[in-house]
C-alpha cells in the first residue's frame, strides 16, 4: 500500500493532511478544554497601564513588537525567561504579535528605565543609532484616557472576573474618584523618573499625557507583575 501511495502524489498528500490533521486535533482539541488560568502572584493591570495598553494598541506597536519570548536558549538569553501561558490571563485582546521587526517586549520592564522609553520614543536613534522605528513625539502632547481605561477595567472586572480590589496586595479599582486619586499618584512616579520638563509641567497643570501612561504599560511588561509562581 505504501508503495502504491508513493506512486500517486495526489491520493498520498490526501491520507498525509487527514493524518496530520487527526494528530493535530488531538494535541489541540483537549487545550481548549481548559479554563485559562492566571499565574500564581499575577496582578491585574493598574489604570494608567491599562491606559497606556490602549495607546500601544492605537499606536499598532504589536506589528513589529511581539510580547511572546519562546522557550529557546537563544531567546531566553537575549529577552528573559521565556513566557507562560498563565501571564495573559487578564490580556484583551492578547497582543501576541507575530513579527519581530522590533525586538520582543514580554519583559522589556526588567531591563529599561522609564527615562529611557522616553528619549526612545522621542527619538529612537538617541539610544538606539541602528534603530528604523519612527519617533512617537505626538504622545508627548496628547492626554491620556483615564475614563475609557477605567469603563475598560470596570468591564473586565464585571464580566470576565479580573480580580480588582481583592487580597490584601490587590490592584485598586474603586469609585471613579479612588481610581482617578491613584492614576495621578502612579503616574507621579513615572514622571518623576523622567527627565523631560514638558512631561513635569503638565502634569503639575494636572495633565498625564499618554507618553506616561505607555510607559507605565511599558514598565508593568516584566515578572514583577507575578509575585511567585
Amino acid at each position: 500500500m505504501f508503495n502504491w501511495l508513493e506512486k500517486n502524489p495526489f491520493f498520498f498528500t490526501v491520507v498525509f493532511l487527514v493524518v496530520f490533521s487527526i494528530a493535530g486535533l488531538v494535541e489541540i482539541l483537549p487545550d481548549f478544554a481548559k479554563t485559562s488560568r492566571p499565574i500564581e502572584g499575577l496582578k491585574p493591570y493598574s489604570i494608567l497601564e491599562v491606559a497606556g495598553r490602549q495607546v500601544y494598541i492605537k499606536e499598532g506597536c504589536y506589528n513589529c513588537h511581539s510580547q511572546l519570548v519562546r522557550p529557546f536558549k537563544a531567546e531566553t538569553d537575549r529577552y528573559g525567561e521565556y513566557s507562560k501561558s498563565g501571564e495573559y490571563a487578564y490580556d484583551r485582546p492578547f497582543l501576541w504579535g507575530s513579527k519581530r521587526i522590533g525586538p520582543d517586549l514580554h519583559r522589556v520592564g526588567d531591563y529599561r528605565s522609564s527615562d529611557w522609553h522616553s528619549n526612545h520614543m522621542w527619538e529612537p536613534t538617541s539610544v538606539v543609532p541602528e534603530s528604523i522605528m519612527p519617533n512617537y513625539k505626538h504622545n508627548f502632547t496628547k492626554n491620556s484616557d483615564f475614563e475609557t481605561a477605567y469603563a475598560e477595567a470596570y468591564t473586565n472586572k464585571a464580566l470576565f472576573g479580573v480580580p480588582y480590589d481583592e487580597g490584601e496586595n490587590a490592584v485598586k479599582l474603586g469609585t471613579l474618584e479612588e481610581a482617578r486619586a491613584e492614576f495621578m499618584k502612579e503616574a507621579g512616579v513615572i514622571v518623576e523618573e523622567m527627565k523631560n520638563q514638558d512631561i513635569k509641567d503638565a502634569f503639575d497643570r494636572g495633565e498625564v499625557k499618554e507618553i506616561v501612561a505607555l510607559i507605565a504599560y511599558m514598565n508593568s511588561l516584566s515578572q514583577a507583575r507575578r509575585s511567585a509562581e
